[in-house]
């Protein structure tokens, strides 16, 4: 029990970074269902994308990010984005975020779709890393109280307005209450979801799942991010091979050793994360093949070490040197788009809940994130929730271009027995990257026959698996909503994205 200014739920640098600008301004709680290192920011390894370069610009990235949104894109969030980003790198470099530098100046790489080289990078290739040990070092020096397995499982409201959160100890199992004026989820994603990710443990949609139940708007859910270039070995979960892999000249090949991204995009490997992804699962159906391969034996093998150390080393204990050999890959689920619908001020549609960092919909992503953007839009929206609730909230008017649904109610069907390994297996298979109205309507019947047959959450595991569930249902309903295709959203019965579809799907509880 207790009482705070700021609750904060999730130790990712969306959680971190909050907290350290929130004890500027009132107490601080951080609550954890693991320890303060469980997070997938850790696994962000391409880096972080601002505007400093000498021929860059905001209106540069600004252009860049919606083009990758593909026509739904908030532009006033993009634009707080593109130009907050600078100001916000200082900010981590004055935190001790030890960004690599070429003769003194910060070094910049480029990644697919975007114009210009832009992306910072810490460590060659262990960006994430490297800010999140630099921000929970700043977090344990400067006291803020955390309390680590620590699950959330109820937001307490009142007359409307946040009052604070129950949460469950992991460790004795007693519920615990903490009171709060402001509320800031910032539990991450939604990977777990399915059965190839290179997510953490941790992303099992608790902070939608959560926000739903308590009536908060949730949106953008149809859109999911499938990284295309994971290592797939067998018995290994999918280690992300960055993106900058690419951007430094990886060529994809098939099985057959046949380069296919020149017959797919003018791009090439370049190409958005979407298409590339779809591009990849063709050419895996094509040759019959569970991989492709990532090509980057023709580059100086100096480069390969210095700039990715990581992937070179974590590649070299499995018995792969990918300066001399091809890296197996294959797509695997990387990113919520979708989540907890914000304004640019990081509010929610309850008084005192606000939302950051991959569980947030701030509308920078669009229908599909911009490489490196995911990283940036924690540190630009955390400091406007802070600069909020600094001056007392006030919400914005409802979004424009949006439709409001209630979770459909379906009948039971036979469906097989629930597990996490189940739920993972079908939602890979039905909803993955390649979806259809008939897949769907099976993936939502079953869904929504384990919805009604789950028992009430105990434990860790048993609350995550009905977050997921729920997560799941969410997912799947607005993919069947969205009868085209557009960014990550790709049904082969709507092909084609429709200029009806220029809106958002948004659900709340009935």
């Amino acid at each position: 029990m207790g009482s705070y200014d700021y609750v904060i739920v999730g130790t990712g640098i969306a959680g971190l970074y909050t907290a350290l600008l929130a004890k500027e301004q009132g107490s601080v709680l951080v609550l954890t269902k693991g320890t303060i290192d469980d997070c997938n920011t850790k696994h962000a390894q391409g880096g972080i994308a601002a505007s400093i370069g000498t021929n860059d610009s905001p209106q540069l990235h600004f252009q860049d990010t919606i083009a990758a949104g593909a026509g739904l894109c908030d532009p006033e969030a993009v634009r707080l984005l593109a130009e907050e980003a600078p100001d916000r790198i200082t900010d981590l470099i004055e935190f001790g975020v030890p960004f690599d530098t070429i003769d003194g100046e910060v070094a910049l790489t480029r990644e697919a779709a975007h114009s210009v080289p832009r992306i910072l990078h810490a460590g060659g290739d262990a960006t994430g890393e490297h800010i999140e040990v630099t921000l929970s070092r700043r977090v344990h020096q400067s006291r803020i109280k955390v309390l680590e397995h620590c699950l959330v499982t109820e937001i307490m409201v009142e007359k409307g307005v946040v009052r604070g959160v129950r949460a469950l100890d992991c460790r004795t199992g007693s519920i615990e209450e903490f009171n709060c004026r402001s509320l800031i989820l910032a539990t991450g994603g939604g990977g777990r979801l399915f059965k190839y990710t290179t997510n953490s443990e941790i992303a099992t949609g608790d902070g939608v799942a959560l926000a739903f139940q308590t009536g908060a708007e949730i949106t953008d859910m149809e859109f999911f991010q499938f990284h295309p270039t994971a290592l797939r070995l067998p018995g290994l979960t999918p280690y992300l091979i960055s993106e900058a892999v690419r951007g430094e000249g990886g060529i994809l090949r098939n099985v057959e050793g046949y380069r296919f991204m020149p017959d797919y995009a003018s791009e090439k490997e370049l190409a958005p994360r979407d298409t590339v992804a779809r591009s990849i699962v063709y050419e895996m159906k094509k040759t019959q093949s569970d991989r492709v391969f990532l090509d980057v034996t023709h580059l100086p093998p100096h480069l390969i070490t210095t700039r990715f150390p990581h992937i070179y080393r974590f590649c070299l204990d499995y018995g792969l040197d990918i300066t001399k050999g091809l890296i197996p890959v294959a797509p695997a689920a990387h990113y919520m788009m979708g989540g907890v619908k914000t304004n640019t001020w990081g509010e929610t549609n309850i008084s005192g809940l606000f939302a950051a960092g991959e569980v947030a919909c701030t509308g920078v992503h669009g229908a599909n994130r911009l490489a490196s953007n995911s990283l940036l839009e924690v540190l630009v929206f955390s400091k406007r929730i802070m600069q909020r609730t600094g001056e007392g909230t006030r919400r914005g008017a409802p979004g424009k271009n949006e439709q409001s649904y209630l979770l459909l109610q379906r009948e039971a069907v036979a469906a097989p027995p629930l597990s996490l390994t189940a739920l993972q297996a079908l939602m890979w298979g039905k909803v993955g990257i390649i979806r259809s109205k008939e897949t769907l309507e099976e993936a939502a019947s079953i869904l929504a026959t384990w919805e009604k047959s789950l028992e009430s959450a105990s434990d860790r595991s048993s609350y995550e698996l009905n977050n997921l569930v729920l997560t799941a249902r969410l997912m799947i309903e607005a993919a069947l909503i969205r009868e085209e295709s557009r960014g990550a959203h790709f049904r082969t019965d709507y092909p084609q994205p429709s200029p009806d579809w220029l809106k958002h799907i948004v659900f709340r509880k009935g």
